[in-house]
């Protein structure tokens, strides 16, 4: 049986690489995929903790589910926007959108 410390070492350098996607990049789709893996990250956690807690309740496997319905949600609306921009500006790097500024 695989201890539960490999899951929170995996899911703990799937976060770090999602981290550095969000920072570092300047693609807005690529922001999104750096979420993506963090996301994913989280699920890694929850159901490692489900599977070494008590696997008579179902919570660790119903808030994955939640996680991947937002997760989902959220490439949705993030996906709509990017591509309202790109059509808007012609760009999706992050660092020339200042659609909020005067």
């Amino acid at each position: 049986m695989i201890p539960l410390s490999w899951y929170l070492i995996l899911a703990a350098a799937l976060f770090s690489i999602g981290l550095y996607g969000v920072l570092a990049r300047r693609n807005a789709v690529a922001i999104l995929l750096g979420v993506e893996l963090m996301l994913n990250a989280v699920n890694i956690n929850l159901v490692a903790f489900w599977r070494y807690g008590d696997i008579t309740q179902m919570a660790g496997q119903v808030f994955a589910i939640v996680v991947f319905a937002v997760a989902a949600a959220e490439v949705a609306v993030g996906l709509a926007l990017v591509i309202s921009v790109y059509r808007r500006r012609n760009t999706v790097v992050a660092e020339e959108l200042d659609l909020l500024k005067w």
